[in-house]
């Protein structure tokens, strides 16, 4: 009888789709990370080239959803420059994507303005245009901030938020991106691995 139910249980298991985030619809913690590969970027030294996640030798990536046009994202700029300045030297590399791929985005948010944006000192990473928003959908990505934390193997050890409260920094008590990048790189868990990420609709191309 034993035997049978464990059966039982094991044929559950099997049969149950796998189950994605609190906040997101289609990844998990724990999850691999979707594939980024071919992807237009310009580099935090306003060097275009193209973005392959399998090329990054780091041992923690943030993949951090972004759009120049976005008022939330604009409220992060400062934070997020100092964030990625804060790792330099260690194994950190900062990605920001783009899926703004809608009529009338690629203005403000295509590469070209990418480029400016990185000129202007707005932006210190390596961030690419995914007009497709392949990326962006493979990734469950709603909103603008929306972050990814990925460990050695690509794993995905946080998601969601990159601080909690975008909109006003004086307020800010948790750095849910720093504290995970840290907690990474000293083998530490992350004990809020899963925040949901407030902002712009991400404006796919339809």
């Amino acid at each position: 009888m034993r035997q049978w139910i464990l059966s039982l249980a094991a044929l559950a298991l099997i049969a149950s789709p796998a189950l994605a985030g609190k906040y997101n619809k289609v990844v998990s913690v724990g999850d691999k990370a979707p594939a980024i590969e071919g992807v237009p970027a310009v580099t935090g030294d306003q060097k275009e080239t193209t973005l392959n996640l399998n090329d990054v030798k780091e041992d923690v990536v943030v993949v951090v959803f972004l759009a120049n046009h976005c008022p939330v994202v604009k409220g992060i700029e400062d934070r997020l420059v100092e964030t990625v300045s804060s790792f330099k030297g260690k194994s950190v590399k900062f990605i920001g994507v783009c899926c703004s791929g809608a009529p009338g985005y690629e203005e403000q948010d295509g590469i070209p303005a990418i480029k400016a944006a990185i000129k202007d000192g707005k932006y210190n990473l390596t961030y690419a245009y995914d007009e497709s928003g392949k990326i962006g959908k493979a990734f469950g990505a709603k909103v603008t901030p929306e972050v990814f934390v990925l460990d050695k193997t690509r794993t995905i050890r946080y998601q969601g938020a990159f601080d909690d409260n975008s909109r006003d920094e004086s307020k800010v008590a948790k750095k849910y991106v720093k504290t995970a990048v840290d907690a990474l790189l000293a083998n530490e868990t992350i004990e809020e691995s899963e925040t949901q990420a407030r902002g712009c609709g991400v404006a796919y191309k339809r």
